[in-house]
């Protein structure tokens, strides 16, 4: 494939690039296709990931895009958090000088640019909005393009072409039976992750029991995932089960909410036939594992993380421009935009029964992993 925007030359002499990509699970996926194209373009290099423990827990033997990790240090708009996070001089000083090259696929660059700059690399691409400090090759930052895509930009300014659109992350179907196994399933297996780090992303659980209902009443299995914030809406979902199913249907509902490590993720995902969800790290993963995916989504967010193709990936869009409780303005969104008190969904105009149509569908007619 082509270099994606104005790109650049390769570098000479590249042995070691550091990858700068903090943040969240779907964050991580987003970056994985830039990750690819720089071990592609640069087949002797040593690629080494800066980025929080959910990176190494996630991609350590499942990509051969990345040979070594370096968990971030906790600062202002890098790492805003982490219990057991490195001393950041420490961090800078025992890295610094070893990249040749270094990446910065985190944000706008006012606070990833300074960071990425003190390790001292002999090349720097990456992004920066209009406040902040350049790299030796960079791009503007605009809010509204796709993730996947503005990473490629910034590597191709490095001269690394795209291998891939979606991220790749390796399951064996060893995994993905033993996942089966566990969980006892011996017919179609549906994955649900009823949450999003966003409260205005999530569809209401009540929305999310509708498809759980209907799925085990078509004697499929469902498998709840998520991490401990998910809890509420997975016990809203496993009591509308108990009210209306019978205990043959119920015992088919696998609540794994909060109890699942992030280490076996993957293969669950990769296990299910189809995977409902919002806009969601679980269901960007979900992707990368080659599970076919219903998503909803607000539909700004569909411009920057959505799915690329749909013979295997289905999105319903909410069109909610302003905020259902104050009327203020939803469309403008980025580091400067006006962000009101307000939580409620802006995704629950999507029905249970749109959903249930592409789920159905996609299990008719999705490709079969091997």
């Amino acid at each position: 494939m082509e270099l994606i925007g104005n790109g650049g030359t390769r570098f000479e002499g590249v042995r070691e690039i550091a990858v700068l990509r903090g943040g969240g699970l779907g964050d991580l996926m987003f970056a994985v296709p830039a990750i690819e194209a720089l071990a592609a373009a640069y087949p002797d290099a040593r690629v080494t990931l800066l980025g929080t423990p959910v990176a190494q827990a996630l991609l350590a033997g499942r990509t051969d895009a990345v040979h070594a990790f370096e968990e971030l240090p906790v600062t202002p708009g890098v790492r805003d958090a982490g219990d057991g996070a490195p001393d950041l001089d420490e961090f800078t000083d025992r890295l610094h000088g070893r990249f040749d090259l270094a990446v910065q696929l985190h944000g706008g660059g006012r606070n990833s640019n300074p960071f990425l700059l003190r390790l001292g690399a002999r090349h720097t691409v990456g992004t920066a909005t209009e406040d902040a400090e350049v790299l030796e090759r960079w791009v503007r930052y605009v809010y509204y393009q796709h993730e996947v895509v503005r990473a490629l930009e910034v590597v191709s300014l490095a001269g690394a072409a795209p291998v891939t659109m979606d991220p790749r992350v390796h399951t064996t179907a060893e995994e993905r039976s033993a996942a089966r196994e566990r969980l006892g399933v011996r017919g179609r297996l549906v994955a649900v992750h009823p949450g999003a780090t966003d409260p205005r992303r999530r569809w209401s659980p009540e929305r999310f029991a509708a498809v759980a209902l209907a799925r085990l009443a078509e004697g499929d299995d469902v498998v709840l995932v998520g991490d401990d914030s998910d809890r509420p809406a997975a016990a809203a979902i496993r009591e509308a089960v108990a009210r209306h199913e019978d205990p043959e249907a119920a015992r088919r509902l696998h609540d794994l909410v909060g109890t699942l490590p992030l280490r076996e993720l993957p293969a669950v995902l990769a296990a299910a036939d189809v995977m409902v969800g919002d806009d969601s790290g679980p269901r960007h993963l979900a992707v990368a594992v080659g599970t076919p995916t219903v998503g909803v989504f607000w539909f700004g967010n569909v411009v920057n993380a959505g799915p690329f193709d749909r013979g295997r990936h289905r999105v319903h869009l909410s069109f909610v421009t302003r905020c259902p409780v104050c009327g203020v303005d939803v469309t403008q969104v980025g580091w400067t935009a006006e962000r009101c008190a307000h939580d409620p969904s802006f995704v629950d105009e999507v029905t249970p029964e749109a959903v249930l149509a592409d789920v159905a569908d996609l299990l008719r007619t999705a490709p079969r992993r091997s």
